[in-house]
């Protein structure tokens, strides 16, 4: 019997420990983790530096309210500003909550209620978020959802023609994650920019799974040569302590006031003592490059090995999030690949999603590429013998 809510498909590991890359079970069976905890650990399962961090924060205090100055809020806010278009951050505890309060801000700057989104987007389980994600699945049973959401197909230019100036914002990943690991083109984002000034409106990009290095930048819209209004962060910010961020832009400063929202463990000391050590660690060339390197040696690895494999029929992604999309349901090629010990997950229900911590090494990208060829081999074989 357990007395949690069955809120989650669970797989049949119980983890006794982790450390790097490496998940070891109770019964000492270790697994290769490309999950990362969702695109959280970046830096690995009990990074050192980042233990250090919480270490000597638990010595000092655990949490003031937000009444307080805490100087070490003001530290991790000025390295999010330096790595990014922003110019002040809110922090709370989650990606549903940095993209809440993306949705209360622009609403409440622009004095307009329409927020345009993309089908296949994922942005949270909050109402807010649920409203504003593009997928039926994750809206059903919950009654009427926030009418204020339209949602547009991804990469289609002319959808955006239609769009008026009763936007507040525009809100979008440039790398759809739940969606299928769906890279934004770069003519579509230069027509999302372009529509937000001609109808006024706010541009919002959803980083809560691609910030933090994921994709061999601070942030994957970098790699479009764009400014968003708004930035959201949160899985990669504290390497697996909760914490999440909204940054936003100088003009957006006066409408967030105080009173105006709030989060009581937002900005907790020990969350930011994790998210200053990660991005320290995280946000310098040197670390980007290698990210950008790992990403190119285990995309070829991918092509070259299983790439003719007759289910596979694309691979693609950015930086470490990276996606293999087959002609067939993907599911029982993931139980297959953890029986193989090698965890994987899926990005709708024929992509499998590879999400290595960014510490990942190149041999253990060339065991986790052998897995996967020995297990796209075994499943082979059974459909020849059926």
């Amino acid at each position: 019997m357990s007395y949690l809510f069955p809120t989650y498909a669970r797989w049949n590991i119980t983890v006794k420990e982790a450390k790097g890359s490496w998940v070891t079970d109770i019964h000492d069976k270790k697994y290769l983790d490309f999950v990362s905890g969702i695109a959280v650990c970046n830096l690995g399962h009990a990074n050192d530096d980042v233990m250090a961090a919480v270490q000597e924060q638990l010595s000092k205090y655990w949490h003031m309210s937000n009444l307080f100055h805490q100087p070490i809020q003001e530290e991790v806010a000025k390295l999010l500003i330096e790595h990014s278009d922003g110019d002040a951050v809110f922090f709370c505890n989650s990606g549903a909550e940095a993209n809440e309060a993306a949705i209360k801000l622009a609403r409440k700057h622009t004095g307009k209620t329409n927020i345009v989104t993309f089908l296949q987007s994922f942005h949270g389980r909050t109402f807010a978020t649920m409203s504003a994600t593009g997928q039926e699945k994750i809206q059903q049973g919950f009654g009427p959802l926030l009418e204020t959401f339209t949602y547009l197909p991804y990469n289609d230019t002319e959808a955006l023609d239609h769009l008026g100036t009763d936007v507040a914002a525009i809100m979008l990943e440039v790398v759809q994650g739940e969606g299928g690991v769906i890279p934004a083109q770069q003519e579509f984002i230069q027509k999302v920019t372009e529509t937000c000034k001609r109808i006024g409106a706010l541009l919002i990009i959803d980083e809560v799974q691609t910030g933090i290095g994921r994709t061999g930048k601070p942030f994957a819209y970098q790699h479009y040569g764009i400014s968003p209004d708004i930035i959201t962060s949160a899985k990669g910010l504290g390497n697996g302590i909760p914490v999440g961020a909204m940054i936003g832009k100088s003009s957006l400063i006066s409408t967030f006031q105080a009173g105006s929202h709030g989060s009581t463990f937002g900005g907790n000391p020990i969350a930011m003592a994790a998210a200053k050590a990660t991005m320290t660690k995280i946000l310098n060339n040197e670390f980007l490059n290698e990210v950008e390197e790992k990403s190119n040696y285990l995309i070829e690895k991918l092509y070259n090995i299983i790439g003719n494999h007759p289910k596979i029929k694309n691979i693609r992604g950015k930086g470490l999030l990276i996606g293999i999309e087959c002609n067939e349901q993907v599911s029982e090629m993931i139980d297959q690949l953890r029986e193989n010990n090698l965890l994987v997950l899926s990005a709708g229900p024929n992509v499998i999603r590879l999400l290595p911590p960014l510490t990942v090494s190149t041999k253990e990208i060339d065991e986790a590429v052998e897995i996967m060829n020995q297990t796209f081999a075994e499943n082979k074989q059974s459909i020849i013998a059926h």
